[in-house]
């Protein structure tokens, strides 16, 4: 009986697919996609159809009910809606490495969370030393957060130039500096709360944590209570997209069953389906046979019980927030109107200045410096085969803000466009040069990685 059930043209057609499919895996495919649809944004923010496009986003969906109409522009959708399934990622990223990622063991959390520490209170503080008597101060919190895809993208471009340990040690500060932006977002840019919708928010919440205390594992009940945690949140002043985080908190960790349960369930599911196999006539289709059918079903829920849910919902999320998520939301907030004047007067402005030198100056000395005063103080080392040059390059991929920063952009200056539209420029400007600096750094002062180098 053949073992091959591919046809010649499938053949061919997953021969030619392969290399798409491969790149479409990679974190720099998502980089990519990211810088397409952010300039793409630019142009259409400087063509004829700026006026359009901008009516298209401020276009409101939604449902109407006894005439009234309940709904949000598609603009709040996106900066409210999608980007909280981003967060609700993020929330399941942050949970992994706290219970078996890098930051699972204080030796190494220690130098990380310094970090991520320095790499947040220098841009702050360098920003509001230059807006304290400017009316952009409340945008403190621009130039905390790091753009995790930008500045993981940029490593992979390096290739074997750093080593594996640099990709962990950017994830965890990049982790930590998004969880500290999110803390930012929620006790400093919220201006009213409405009780009554976070307690009914909570409730949700609480609900959430006791499925999760009692065993529940279908998604069905996450999605329901966590839409209504999302739903809640967004009517009470705190900004909906911390709600993908609590919802995150509850997301099981646990596996139903133990990997020596899976084993010999599988070992039994395979001896029937050989069995079968054995007496099915060969000009017989497998489509025929609804036992085998079964067997493979029972295959899928066997391994699901032996996986968390944590890790198969963080799988399969990321592909859809990276290529469709994350670049909707630039396409929609990264245009802005270029001009002469506009860029000759970023130089002088106090908002350009403080997110440049937050960004550029605060992360790529704030994260080093931290790093190694917790390594000189014996609080902690850092992985194997990462040095402190490495850590200094890491520092100025820090200062790549792009999608975190722009999102509490518009959550600092609201309806004040001219203000936002000058954020945006200089996060733009100072990204690249950051993603540039960070390239050139790591590619030509710290040497060739020696894969056998334990510090």
């Amino acid at each position: 009986m053949s073992l091959m059930t591919e046809t010649k043209l499938e053949k061919k057609l997953a021969k030619a697919l392969e290399p798409f499919q491969q790149f479409i895996q990679t974190q720099t495919f998502s980089s990519k996609l990211l810088i397409v649809f952010t300039a793409l944004s630019l142009i259409i923010a400087n063509s004829l159809w700026a006026e359009e496009f901008s009516q298209i986003t401020a276009v409101t969906l939604g449902f109407s009910v006894n005439g009234a109409i309940a709904g949000m522009s598609l603009l709040h959708w996106v900066n409210d809606g999608l980007m909280a399934l981003f967060f609700f990622l993020l929330g399941m990223e942050i949970k992994r490495e706290i219970l078996v990622g890098e930051m699972s063991t204080p030796a190494n959390l220690i130098p990380v969370l310094a970090a991520a520490i320095g790499g947040m209170v220098f841009p702050a503080i360098i920003f509001y030393l230059f807006n304290l008597d400017s009316p952009y101060v409340d945008g403190w919190g621009i130039p905390m957060a790091t753009d995790t895809a930008f500045a993981v993208g940029i490593l992979m471009l390096l290739g074997a130039r750093v080593p594996p340990a640099a990709y962990a040690f950017l994830t965890g500060l990049a982790i930590i500096d998004d969880l500290g932006a999110i803390l930012v977002i929620a006790v400093f840019y919220t201006d009213t709360l409405h009780w009554a919708y976070l307690g009914a928010s909570l409730v949700a919440f609480a609900v959430l944590v006791a499925i999760n205390y009692c065993g529940g594992r279908n998604p069905v009940y996450y999605a329901v209570f966590g839409i209504l945690v999302w739903a809640m949140m967004l009517n009470s002043g705190v900004h909906a997209t911390v709600a993908g985080i609590l919802v995150a908190a509850t997301v099981p960790a646990r596996p139903k069953r133990d990997s020596g349960w899976l084993i010999k369930r599988l070992l039994t599911l395979t001896k029937r389906f050989d069995k079968i196999e054995q007496e099915r006539n060969a000009q017989t289709p497998i489509l025929a046979s609804e036992e085998q059918h079964k067997i493979v079903k029972h295959v899928k829920t066997a391994t699901d019980k032996a996986t968390t849910p944590l890790y198969r919902w963080e799988i399969a999320l990321e592909k859809p927030i990276s290529l469709f998520v994350l670049p909707v939301f630039a396409l929609l907030n990264a245009g802005i109107l270029i001009n002469a004047d506009r860029l000759g007067g970023l130089v002088s402005n106090p908002l350009a200045q403080g997110i440049f030198f937050g960004l550029f100056v605060g992360k790529g000395l704030g994260i080093p410096l931290f790093a190694w005063l917790s390594i000189k103080c014996n609080w902690g080392v850092l992985p194997a085969g990462l040095t402190m040059r490495h850590v200094v390059g890491i520092g100025l991929l820090g200062g790549i803000g792009f999608t975190m920063s722009i999102f509490i952009t518009t959550l600092g200056f609201g309806q004040d466009i001219e203000s936002i539209n000058i954020a945006k420029a200089a996060i733009l400007f100072t990204s690249l040069l950051c993603g540039f600096s960070a390239w050139f750094w790591l590619k030509f002062f710290t040497g060739k990685v020696d894969a056998t180098a334990v510090r």
